[in-house]
Order: structure tokens, then C-alpha cells, then sequence
């Protein structure tokens, strides 16, 4: 069985795909977004390739639209179908990134949570430092509590915010994994060093072991 690990977010655009690249390169894993949309510039994929260095498996769905992955799809006539977006079998771990938050929809029926939690896998939440994050994040948390899925932890990406980390960790009883930084100059050296400063490799093997030992 692949060893899985599923990257969220409270929203888009938060820097989930960076932590994603850092995770992936950190545990000498394999990434696969199995939905991309929007394909204008540099996908989330090519992203984590360039920062990472590591495998990238390709998305079951590339939508050209840049919006929510049902009214992507729907511009060109296709449904997202779950049963296709089963984790794959890879020789070692694979960090697997979501699209945008919990509650985006694949399709009329199905929202990206309900598939987080068909999959079974440990999740980490990645969410920003700045104004709002609170709420959202608590939410975010609330959420993933309700579906039953394994919540690693919350990795907060941005300059960090110790008072508001500590709300959020503390009022949602998840781990606080660690807080990556916004990098002026962004690339794999600096990437991998901004995340072994901050972050604790073991408390991500630890908890996926422990997982999927059980």
C-alpha cells in the first residue's frame, strides 16, 4: 500500500503547492495534483518538479479554466468522475496536493473533502498567518474532524504569528508542524532550508508510520 500524505488548505492561494514541493522533497516523495485548473503559466506541478526535484506523477484532470474544479470541467463538458482519482501505487511516499479548500466541489455531488476522506490518508492543513486565518482555519479544522480524516497537524505558511498559531492549535486540538516563511528568493536550495528550519521531518514520518501501522 502507497504512503500517502494530502496536503489541504483553508483557501486558495495560500501556499499550499510551496509546503507541498518542501514536503515532497524533504521526504524523497512523489507529488501528484490529480486535479489542475488552470493551465495558463506555470502549473502547480511543474512548480513542484522545479522546486522540489523530485517525481511528479501527472493529474487525471488538467482543466483549462481557473476556478472551482466542477465549473472547470463543465466549460468543457466533462464531469469529474472520483472513482478516477484513486491514490496511485508509487515505490515509496507520495504527497498528494488538493485543490484550493475543503469544500470545493468536483462535481455536483462530491466536494473535495468527501474524497479526502474516501482516501483514508493522514492530512496536513496548510494555512496563512495573516487576518481571517483564524476563523478560517478553525473551520477548516472542524471540517476535517466531521469527515473522520487523520489530521496530521497544521502547517502555517507566511511570517509567522506565534499569538495567532497557538489560537488556532490550541481552540482546534491539532499539532502546531511548523511555520515556512515567505522566501524572496524562492528556489529548491533555499526552499529545503527554509523547511529544515522550521519544520521536524520526523513528525511527518512519525505520524504516517504510526497510520498506517494501525
Amino acid at each position: 500500500m502507497t504512503k500517502a500524505i494530502i496536503v489541504t488548505g483553508t483557501d486558495t492561494d495560500i501556499g499550499k503547492t510551496i509546503f507541498a514541493a518542501a514536503l515532497t522533497q524533504a521526504l524523497a516523495a512523489t507529488y501528484w495534483k490529480p486535479v489542475q485548473a488552470g493551465l495558463a503559466g506555470e502549473t502547480d506541478s511543474q512548480t513542484v518538479a522545479r522546486l522540489s526535484r523530485r517525481p511528479v506523477l501527472p493529474e487525471v484532470y488538467r482543466l483549462k479554466m481557473p476556478a472551482s474544479p466542477h465549473l472547470a470541467a463543465e466549460t468543457e463538458g466533462l464531469e469529474i468522475d472520483p472513482v478516477k482519482l484513486q491514490i496511485p501505487e508509487t515505490s515509496g511516499p507520495v504527497v498528494i496536493e488538493a485543490a484550493g479548500g475543503l469544500m470545493v466541489p468536483l462535481n455536483r455531488e462530491k466536494l473535495f473533502l468527501d474524497l479526502i476522506a474516501d482516501w483514508r490518508a493522514p492530512v496536513v492543513l496548510c494555512a496563512r498567518t495573516t487576518l481571517g486565518t483564524i476563523n478560517h482555519s478553525l473551520l477548516s479544522i472542524a471540517a476535517l474532524h466531521h469527515a473522520g480524516c487523520p489530521l496530521m497537524g497544521v502547517a502555517f505558511v507566511g511570517n509567522t504569528n506565534p499569538d495567532v498559531e497557538t489560537t488556532i492549535c490550541d481552540f482546534g486540538g491539532v499539532a502546531n508542524l511548523g511555520c515556512l516563511p515567505l522566501l524572496d528568493d524562492l528556489n529548491s536550495m533555499s526552499l529545503a532550508a527554509a523547511f529544515s528550519g522550521n519544520f521536524e521531518t520526523c513528525d511527518f514520518l512519525n505520524f504516517e508510520r504510526n497510520f498506517n501501522d494501525a
